[in-house]
């Protein structure tokens, strides 16, 4: 990919600036534990540390790059990452999981149990929450912290989001033993409320705008959500209002995400609302900003939106919904992503004849995202707010980090958090981590066969020599090599007789 120019980005953070002071939309409708020692230091050289801005990541130096990486571990990884880009193996996979054949019992058997030793201990930290704050534990150790993500995405009606609530609520129990090893916990709405419901309220949400005249009695006091560029075409008429029923059923869902914040911040841990599809988006940022209103506090925010950079209207909704906030005198923050749902999101603007959402090229994508996070450490570097940059793109993650430098944002201020997915762009994850920034490990846990609509996803990202995880393999190689000459070679440190005694281990 191509290096993404600062300039670019200064020049998208005035323009989002100047289309957010443009914009005539700007109002918004009211209604009515056990303790870890310290984490240890990881190793660092004299450049990851300096403040020149020049140099961010040591690619070179891989021995404090993957200091804290037993050698077992990196063998595996490098196995599997080098497995999940040999796109016949994903693509003859993927077949294998949609085909027939996982209908018969013992072959689905075989199928599961291979990936539970494979790709699931690679990208999934557990099975639940005991399993899952092992590996927060072993996170803590090597200088990273993680993020609860409970791996149910969708929910069809209130007995699944009250099973999905009770495991979100267990998660965020656990974070008080875990403390402060854990940033933030993940919520996804449409596992807490019936997705047809959250399509229903998106529709009446877009026809409102569009209609000032139309009202929605059960609104309550949120935040911006859309701007003037957002895509509409999903609502082409008048949508009948909600049922006594569906009314009950969105209540409902407003108790579930009440009672997973309130359980979370218990531990002191924020919860980042994740984002989906245009189609229901509208309904999941309205919940968001409901409970950003209801419980960000003066200095901090505790509930985190999240804005996908590949939508064409993403900068000015950010911008919007920041600038409303601080006529509320109300902290936000936002995570902010590349985006999911290219492939789907077009097709259907296709089939309907409208312009797509989606940027045009991947170079808008990462203009859009870079100058988004530009504003918002802007925003965030002399008042209260927080930005998670979720991100495995090592030009963005280079970029921010040079912005916050500049900026004077550091590790303890709680405004900047670096997030990569579990099992990849280990490279960032551990260059960030020696360069001082804080960066936490996005942890999907749950059941094998609940959690494999996110593991085909990781299979996906993960194929063809030009993936992300590419830098990573070589790199991993690079350091197993390294590690190999050190157990035949002379002057053995006792890292490295680690290494033998693992190595040894692995023969046996």
């Amino acid at each position: 990919m191509a290096m993404i120019n600062n300039n670019v980005s200064q020049k998208l953070l005035k323009t989002l600036v100047s289309r957010c002071h443009q914009a005539q939309r700007t109002t918004f409708n009211a209604a009515t534990t056990t303790t870890f020692p310290p984490a240890p230091q990881p190793t660092t050289t004299s450049t990851a540390i300096n403040n020149d801005g020049d140099k961010i990541f040591e690619l070179e130096d891989t021995k404090s790059l993957f200091a804290t990486v037993p050698t077992t571990k990196l063998m595996h990884s490098a196995a599997i990452l080098s497995v999940t880009a040999v796109e016949p193996v994903v693509d003859l996979s993927l077949w294998v999981m949609h085909s027939r054949l996982m209908d018969v019992g013992l072959f689905k058997h075989v199928v599961m149990g291979t990936i539970k030793h494979t790709a699931y201990n690679h990208f999934v930290a557990g099975c639940d929450t005991v399993e899952t704050g092992q590996t927060v534990k072993r996170l803590w150790e090597s200088g990273l912290r993680g993020m609860l993500d409970y791996g149910l995405e969708h929910a069809n009606d209130n007995e699944s989001c009250d099973k999905a609530t009770h495991q979100l609520i267990k998660s965020a129990e656990s974070t008080q033993s875990l403390t402060p090893s854990v940033s933030f916990v993940v919520v996804k709405v449409t596992s807490i409320c019936p997705v047809y419901l959250l399509r229903r309220v998106s529709d009446l949400l877009r026809w409102e705008y569009k209609n000032s005249s139309f009202k929605l009695p059960w609104k309550q006091q949120t935040l911006p959500i859309f701007s003037e560029n957002s895509p509409f075409y999903h609502t082409l008429h008048q949508p009948a209002t909600l049922t006594a029923e569906e009314e009950h059923d969105l209540e409902l869902a407003h108790k579930r995400l009440q009672t997973i914040c309130e359980k979370s911040f218990e531990g002191n841990v924020p919860v980042v609302i994740d984002a989906e599809d245009t189609s229901i988006q509208p309904a999941i940022d309205y919940m968001t900003y409901w409970a950003s209103v209801r419980y960000n506090e003066a200095e901090r925010p505790m509930v985190y939106g999240t804005i996908q950079a590949y939508l064409k209207d993403a900068g000015e909704r950010m911008c919007l919904a920041k600038k409303a906030a601080d006529k509320m005198g109300l902290p936000v923050g936002f995570k902010l992503v590349r985006g999911a749902y290219m492939s789907s999101e077009r097709k259907l603007a296709r089939s309907l004849g409208v312009e797509s959402p989606i940027h045009t090229t991947i170079n808008d994508t990462h203009d859009c995202f870079n100058g988004c996070a530009t504003f918002m450490l802007d925003e965030v570097s002399n008042c209260p707010g927080g930005l998670i940059l979720a991100t495995h793109n090592l030009d963005s993650g280079k970029l921010v980090a040079q912005k916050a430098r500049e900026y004077g944002i550091t590790k303890d201020s709680n405004k900047l958090e670096f997030a990569t997915p579990y099992g990849m762009a280990e490279t960032m994850t551990f260059g960030l981590r020696n360069a001082g920034f804080s960066v936490s490990k996005y942890l999907p846990f749950g059941p094998v066969d609940q959690i494999m609509p996110y593991l085909l996803r990781r299979a996906e990202e993960n194929k063809g020599l030009l993936s992300s995880s590419n830098l990573d393999r070589q790199l991993m190689m690079k350091e197993l090599k390294r590690r190999t000459k050190a157990y035949f070679g002379q002057g053995v440190t006792e890292s490295e007789n680690q290494f033998k005694r693992e190595a040894n281990s692995v023969t046996n």
